[in-house]
C-alpha cells in the first residue's frame, strides 16, 4: 500500500509541476530573445564605435603632423630672427 501511495504522489508531483516548467520555459525564452536584442544592440554600439577611433585616430595623426609643420616654421622664423641679430 505504501508503495502505492508513493507512486500516486510522484504522480500527482509531476502533474502539478508541468504548468510550472511550461511557465518557465515561457520566461526563459522571452528572456532570451531580450538578451539577444541586447547582444545585437551592444554589436552595433561597438561598430559604431570602432568607426568613431578610426575617425579620432585619423583626426589625431593630422593634427599631430600639422603641430610638426608648425614647429618647423617657428623653428625656421626663430632661426631667422637670430641671424638678424647676431649680423647687427
Amino acid at each position: 500500500m505504501t508503495r502505492g501511495n508513493t507512486w500516486a504522489i510522484l504522480a500527482v508531483a509531476a502533474a502539478l509541476s508541468l504548468p510550472f516548467t511550461a511557465c518557465k520555459d515561457t520566461q526563459t525564452l522571452q528572456e532570451n530573445e531580450r538578451l539577444k536584442t541586447q547582444v545585437a544592440e551592444l554589436q552595433k554600439e561597438n561598430g559604431q564605435m570602432g568607426n568613431d577611433i578610426e575617425t579620432v585616430t585619423a583626426a589625431r595623426d593630422a593634427l599631430t603632423k600639422e603641430n610638426e609643420t608648425l614647429k618647423a616654421q617657428l623653428k625656421a622664423r626663430k632661426t631667422k630672427h637670430s641671424g638678424k641679430r647676431a649680423a647687427s
